[in-house]
């Protein structure tokens, strides 16, 4: 069996990511935090996600359980998986993981930053922070529910770049999961429109709309104070720069799209 290892801090979008990672280097099963997928496919295993506290959710992903540890291994030879990889925060963990589970040793270790952008783990760090979401990289049909008090929710499909699809992910709210710091949406709209005001070519914030998801988009309407003398496309690029490193300097990570639309200009009056 061939074995490999990816591993980064919790929060950082692993598991988001596992799917695709492991068909781009032709990997057919995953070991992610106590869960045995082969092909997008729960097929053995209890998720770490189902404990309540982070102790317990600790030892699940490490297989501390035998009768858990035996059902995953079983399944290893009843799939006759040839190749795994194997998720954790560190490599220690990964190496635990193969260790328990008799996979043999890991033939290549990769890192959270080898297969996402800075940009990626800024914004899932956040979510994490400021949501307490998980995700599992298994179809929403698979979660047994009656295990979460709060939310769960359809993640997104994924699929490779001739549109195959690998599978899907689901977002669940764990017990454990109790810290975090909640942001109203009003406090980005009120920012972005402050950042606007700012800027001595904006004369009036018309709307805002922000979305925070897969992709963290804002679209502003606004008027132009008059007389115009200026490049308005160069004036605007500056607007939406100056939007984006606000935005990074309170929040921590970057918006996706900004989407700027200027409906119309006006005299400022004396």
């Amino acid at each position: 069996m061939k074995v490999y290892s990816l591993s980064g801090p919790s929060g950082t979008g692993k598991s988001t990511s596992a799917l695709a990672f492991a068909h781009k280097i032709g990997v057919e099963a995953i070991i992610d935090d106590g869960l045995l997928i082969v092909n997008g496919i729960k097929v053995a295993g209890v998720s770490a996600k189902f404990e309540k506290n982070t102790i317990t959710a600790v030892r699940r992903a490490i297989f501390t359980d035998e009768g858990h540890r035996e059902e995953v291994m079983k399944a290893l030879i009843t799939y006759n998986i040839q190749s795994i990889l194997v998720i954790g925060t560190s490599d220690k963990m990964t190496k635990n993981i193969a260790h328990r589970l008799e996979l043999g040793p890991i033939e290549t270790y990769y890192y959270v930053e080898d297969i996402r952008s800075q940009k990626e783990i800024q914004k899932a760090r956040f979510i994490r922070q400021t949501q307490g979401k998980h995700v599992m990289p298994i179809p929403y049909r698979q979660v047994e529910q009656n295990f979460f008090k709060r939310l769960v929710q359809k993640g997104k499909e994924i699929f490779t770049p001739k549109r195959e699809k690998i599978g899907e992910t689901t977002i669940v709210l764990p017990d454990f999961q109790q810290e975090y710091i909640a942001i109203d949406k009003q406090v980005y709209v009120q920012l972005l429109a402050h950042s606007c005001k700012q800027q001595d070519i904006v004369h009036k914030v018309e709307h805002i709309q922000f979305i925070l998801g897969e992709h963290a988009k804002a679209t502003i309407a606004l008027q132009l104070k008059m007389p115009i003398d200026y490049s308005i496309p160069r004036r605007v690029y500056q607007l939406q720069e100056a939007v984006q490193q606000s935005f990074f300097q309170h929040f921590g990570y970057e918006l996706d799209n900004i989407n700027i639309y200027v409906h119309s200009a006006l005299q400022k009056k004396k």
